[in-house]
């Protein structure tokens, strides 16, 4: 059960933090669940060297998430997304 939770958290994170990030973002319900467990997975890793914790990757909680997607997601933009729609 803890998988599918993580799953579904995942993609509420993702999808809430497609949302807030103002601009289009080609991506299904798979790439907006893999947006929000990365961001998970960063925003704990944030929140643990912020905080006084060791350098590890862990899962964060649901802002944790939605911040972690945030940043994700800007560096993917920053990245990738203007080699993606220049045609």
């Amino acid at each position: 059960m803890g998988l599918i939770a993580f799953l579904l958290i995942g993609l509420v994170a993702g999808f809430i933090a497609r949302a807030l990030v103002p601009g289009p973002d080609p991506m299904g319900w798979l790439g907006t669940m893999v947006l929000g467990i990365v961001g998970s997975l960063v925003g704990g890793t944030l929140a643990a060297l912020l905080f006084g914790g060791t350098l590890e990757v862990s899962a964060a909680g649901l802002v944790g998430s939605i911040i972690g997607s945030i940043i994700v997601l800007l560096i993917w933009r920053a990245i990738g997304g203007r080699a993606a729609t220049t045609v």
